[in-house]
């Protein structure tokens, strides 16, 4: 017995340790207040790195009657998670000091939205699948109102709150209407279901609202409309954050709950997912072309993103799972970039989040100017940078599995959001400077400098540890 219980907390280690860290965070704060938030950080930062080394040395199982999977899926989706967290909290310390919102909540915040995503990974039941996504997204939404004095902050915020909320009706009504009709809530049970007597129309009608709830999640079009009002209104080192971790664990999720759970129902979720993938296209590059503020700007961009990368899912195919997960971290690493460029800037002591206030960014400051044209050839899918081969795999993937118009359409929308890139470009090495560029954060710095490094030309080094490690954990799903 002891035995057994001993490796079932080995397995469920990371989690454990992201549990108690929070908690040791949030009591170290609530009795040393604004002075412990220097301790609360490195508290923090030590359990996600501690919690990345557990998942990726750790061993793998099943647990709580298959409703928790510790595989090289969540292995591999967990480490990239963790990294872009601790990126969060470094990013989002410095970022407190110089704005004087000193507050231990924020690391802790970032621990429990962390401890969700972890979750969401190894999900295993519709039951677990809910509670994690809910402990991600009431985190989130604290933070995406983080400054309760900014009008647009709160504004966020309350929008963000408001739409999952909705967003969380329509998953619990996807969920109850599966349970109803498949008459379980594990996956290998509903796919036993599914295999016995088909896919019933209250199956599928479940899956369409399920599939609606997490496309909110990861700001997939039509389900996007909270995504530029809080890019725009949170603080940039929260919607760092959200720009990146979430959105691999809402892919990851739709991966093991579509593949696990539902294959037998492929033809059917697969439609549902090239709908949302074409909407997301069209709205991600058309959308950009409107913009004025960067950080709606990568609004839709990352919406467009998304839809490139539930080709791969569409696909239903080991390559295509492959395919996605080696997008996603690379995407996650080129957003990280961008919006810690955007905090290390800033004019007499106010950030910079209009496209025209990078004007003249060549002369005053280079290397923030080389690594934000950097990252932006790289999601604009410019060969060698990583944003191209993370297309070229799910466009391959795509093509493969016989979706070709739908990649085709992809590349044209990713050929109109080169656009918005290029004119960002122009507007950095062409246009005059209005006035001098503030001195840059050490922090955000050398952040932007590392992702704009690894989109070129550390990724042809990594790519190939990449794809292996992606390979891996997409054969633990068992697909051909």
């Amino acid at each position: 017995m002891m035995t057994d219980l001993s490796s079932a907390l080995m397995i469920c280690l990371p989690e454990l340790i992201l549990a108690v860290g929070a908690m040791l965070v949030l009591m170290l704060g609530a009795f040393g207040g604004e002075r412990s938030t220097g301790a609360a950080t490195m508290f923090s930062g030590a359990a996600l790195i501690a919690g990345a080394f557990a998942a990726a040395l750790g061993p793998h199982g099943t647990l709580f009657a298959g409703a928790f999977h510790m595989d090289q899926l969540a292995a591999y989706s967990k480490v990239a998670i963790y990294v872009a967290s601790a990126f969060a909290v470094v990013m989002g310390y410095g970022w407190m000091n110089r704005s004087n919102e000193r507050k231990f909540e924020y690391p802790v915040l970032i621990l429990l939205a962390t401890l969700g995503m972890s979750m969401m990974v190894s999900a295993g039941d519709l039951i677990s699948l809910y509670i994690s996504i809910e402990l991600q997204s009431l985190a989130l939404y604290i933070l995406a109102a983080f400054q309760r004095d900014d009008a647009r902050a709160s504004e966020a915020g309350l929008k963000y709150f408001v739409l999952g909320a909705l967003s969380s009706g329509i998953l619990l009504y996807g969920i109850s209407l599966v349970y109803g009709f498949a008459g379980s809530m594990g996956f290998t049970q509903i796919a036993h279901a599914i295999a016995a007597g088909g896919a019933n129309h209250g199956v599928v009608f479940g899956l369409v609202f399920l599939i609606c709830g997490v496309a909110f999640k990861a700001s997939a079009a039509p389900f996007h409309m909270w995504t530029p009002d809080v890019y725009e209104g949170a603080p940039t080192p929260v919607v760092a954050f959200v720009a990146a971790a979430p959105k691999l664990a809402a892919m990851v999720l739709f991966v093991r709950t579509l593949s696990m759970g539902f294959f037998g129902a492929h033809e059917q979720w697969a439609q549902v997912l090239l709908v949302i993938a074409v909407i997301s296209f069209v709205v991600g590059a058309f959308g950009g072309l409107m913009q004025r503020d960067v950080k709606r700007l990568l609004a839709y961009s990352s919406i467009a993103n998304i839809g490139y990368a539930l080709l791969g899912i569409a696909a239903g195919t080991q390559l295509g799972v492959q395919a996605m997960l080696v997008f996603m971290v690379l995407y996650m690493i080129d957003v990280t970039g961008f919006f810690a460029c955007l905090l290390a800037l800033a004019r007499n002591g106010r950030p910079i989040t209009q496209i025209s206030d990078l004007s003249g960014l060549k002369g005053s400051k280079p290397g923030i100017a080389l690594a934000i044209t950097a990252l932006s050839l790289s999601v604009l899918g410019m060969p060698p940078f990583s944003g191209f081969w993370a297309k070229f795999y799910v466009f391959k993937s795509a093509f493969d599995a016989g979706l070709w118009q739908i990649a085709i359409a992809g590349l044209v929308a990713s050929v109109v959001a080169a656009f918005y890139y290029l004119r960002m470009i122009k507007i950095m090495w062409f246009d005059a400077s209005p006035a001098p560029v503030d001195g840059s954060p050490s922090e955000a710095r050398w952040i932007a400098f590392a992702c704009a490094l690894f989109s070129f030309p550390v990724v042809l080094i990594a790519l190939h540890f990449l794809d292996q490690s992606a390979g891996l954990a997409a054969a633990s799903l068992g697909l051909h």
